[in-house]
């Protein structure tokens, strides 16, 4: 394994990230509409709360992203998703305590997370961080997930 996983950083998408996220997240999107989320992105709100999106990058490569989404005052969501040919590499652990670490100093004192319930890689991830399974529910999309929530 070829350099230090350590030095995975966090920034946020610009418009040189156009092909990466086509590629991996915004499938079918025109550089337009990718121009526009990324501008909606780097506005720090999704429906009047907070909202921070994140470029998860290894080597000045980006290897996924990492959402988090304010639920209440003292809780934030967070979304991690490593893109396919970059999993099974310590890359999503680095990045969550970097995210974790960054909410807590913004003063959120929770952290929670739905995770699909078919997604065993995601569920040890959380666990070995320290979430808490809690529950269970239906995302938006209609998938059943568990939600775990982690004390800051």
């Amino acid at each position: 394994m070829g350099g230090n996983i350590e030095m995975i950083v966090l920034r946020h998408f610009n418009d040189n990230d156009i092909s990466t996220l086509r590629e991996n997240v915004l499938f079918k999107s025109s550089d337009s509409e990718i121009i526009e989320t990324i501008k909606l992105w780097n506005t720090f709100e999704f429906n009047g709360k907070y909202f921070e999106m994140f470029a998860v990058c290894k080597d000045n490569l980006i290897v996924g992203t990492i959402s988090l989404y304010q639920h209440d005052d003292d809780t934030i969501g967070i979304g991690p998703e490593i893109f396919y040919v970059f999993r099974k590499k310590g890359y999503a652990s680095i990045a969550m305590k970097q995210a974790l670490e960054y909410t807590k100093k913004k003063g959120y004192r929770i952290a929670t997370a739905q995770i699909r319930k078919d997604n065993t890689a995601s569920i040890k991830l959380h666990e070995k961080l320290g979430f808490v399974l809690t529950g269970e529910t239906t995302s938006r999309r209609g998938n059943a997930v568990f939600v775990y929530l982690k004390s800051l």
